[in-house]
């Protein structure tokens, strides 16, 4: 009885299992934009921008063009692969499976389980140590770990529409709140570190974490649009929202790390701050000026981030649901609940190497997600024909009659012979990328997408269809 009242109430019950168009009901499109504006209109993106200035020397104008630049590029793979959601009824791995298969797949989900995963660690260490920052000697960063996590798991539980509810109007005290902040604190952001021009190495370099940063949302996008009626609608205007959706709040909020970065140095208690407590010290202290009141602002700024972390852990249950046939009975909730117990103390470990774990983190994950992005791309533009009517739900989770994934598996593995080299990371620099910079993620796009027309063309002729 108890169970009906949640479902009654809108707590979704469906997991992966394909939505047929005759439930894909939900003509707010709108909600496709603020689904990501505002899971990104938070927190997160500041550190990323302050990579840039303070941990690679750049100056702000170089920073600020890079990451527009990359963001205007990377943002539009998943915004092309979320129109698939409201098209097919299918979830972004289900989708997958119409190229990898239904057993190679597991590889993409566990690489996407982490990443998003990954992004979850992320937020809530910038969440914890925001609460950390009103008053470190009494709360710990890890502290401020667990109750942003706690928070974010109740909703996360809810399912599709209230996820949906709450980014419909969080981004609203999160905008105010980062608009209070700059206006405090804003008076010392001209004080930037003197640097050279970037060199063309840094450019691509900082230009593949912006690139890890956009992309990997190619493998959770379908997610958040499966139940959205796909008559009466353009495709382009469902592209359009969510390239906006991904792009601006990111793109500000970037800027406005990098040039954070570029004055922590010349600020002495923003230096002292970041120290102590990350972007949260140094959030805390550009309030400082609005006393007790800024401490009310910094809570919600700490708060901000429970969006996006409630999303990922919606898309990491929906990837362990896939993992294996019997998984898809268990609900979400014991998904949900084993990711939180792992993510925990693995964010209280990360944020112990702060600057270290986030470089590495956004440089590593746009290595797998150029390959995913290109593979789903190719497969529905050159063998699909952008014919979504092509993803039959009668064999979604049939073996024999889905790709073996041989082809998608082999371009990737093809184009990781060039990546290897191209990588430039502080554990391991490539021949190619000592020369260049990083060029993992352009590598791993393009050779993925030029070997998979070449493997699945052979593929399909050896199976004789799709």
């Amino acid at each position: 009885r108890w169970y009906q009242k949640l479902l009654d109430a809108g707590v979704e019950e469906n997991g992966i299992k394909p939505v047929p168009v005759g439930q894909r009901t939900s003509t707010q499109y709108s909600s496709l934009f603020t689904v990501f504006f505002s899971c990104l209109l938070c927190l997160l993106p500041i550190p990323t921008g302050m990579l840039a200035t303070l941990s690679m020397g750049m100056s702000l104008r170089d920073a600020s063009l890079i990451i527009l630049f990359f963001a205007l590029l990377t943002c539009i793979p998943p915004a092309f692969m979320g129109i698939g959601g409201l098209e097919t009824g299918l979830r972004q791995l289900v989708q997958a499976r119409y190229s990898f298969g239904l057993y190679l797949v597991t590889i993409p989900l566990l690489l996407n389980a982490a990443t998003v995963t990954g992004f979850s660690l992320l937020s809530s260490i910038v969440g914890g140590q925001t609460l950390a920052s009103l008053n470190p000697d009494t709360v710990s960063v890890n502290i401020g770990i667990v109750v942003v996590c706690l928070v974010s798991f109740a909703l996360s539980l809810l399912g599709f529409n209230a996820l949906h509810f709450w980014e419909r109007w969080a981004w609203i005290p999160n905008l105010i709140s980062i608009v209070i902040a700059v206006g405090c604190g804003g008076k010392y952001l001209y004080l930037q570190n003197d640097a050279e021009p970037a060199n063309p190495s840094r450019v691509l370099t900082y230009g593949g974490l912006i690139a890890g940063y956009f992309i990997t949302f190619g493998g959770t996008v379908s997610d958040y649009s499966i139940y959205h009626n796909p008559r009466g609608v353009s495709k382009l205007k469902i592209f359009l929202y969510i390239y906006a959706g991904l792009l601006l709040p990111s793109v500000p909020l970037l800027i406005l790390g990098a040039a954070i970065g570029g004055a922590v140095p010349n600020v002495p208690a923003w230096k002292a701050a970041y120290a102590a407590t990350g972007i949260g010290g140094v959030m805390g202290e550009m309030l400082a000026p609005a006393g007790g009141f800024g401490k009310f602002v910094l809570v919600m700024l700490a708060l901000s981030v429970i969006g996006n972390i409630a999303i990922s852990m919606y898309s990491v249950a929906l990837n362990l649901q896939m993992l294996l046939p019997f998984f898809a009975r268990v609900h979400r909730f014991a998904f949900i609940l084993a990711t939180m117990a792992i993510m925990i103390p693995f964010a209280i470990r990360a944020a112990e190497a702060w600057e270290e774990s986030l470089t590495n983190f956004l440089a590593v994950i746009g290595y797998w997600a150029g390959c995913f992005d290109a593979v789903l791309i190719v497969e529905l533009v050159a063998f699909r024909r952008m014919d979504y009517s092509t993803f039959d739900h009668a064999f979604w989770n049939v073996g024999r009659k889905l790709p073996p994934g041989i082809a998608a598996v082999a371009a990737s593995l093809v184009s990781m012979v060039l990546v290897v080299p191209g990588m430039a990371e502080p554990w391991y620099t490539g021949p190619i990328a000592a020369q260049t910079g990083d060029i993992g993620f352009e590598t791993a796009f393009a050779v993925t997408a030029i070997s998979y027309l070449a493997f699945r063309w052979l593929e399909i002729r050896w199976r004789g269809h799709l």
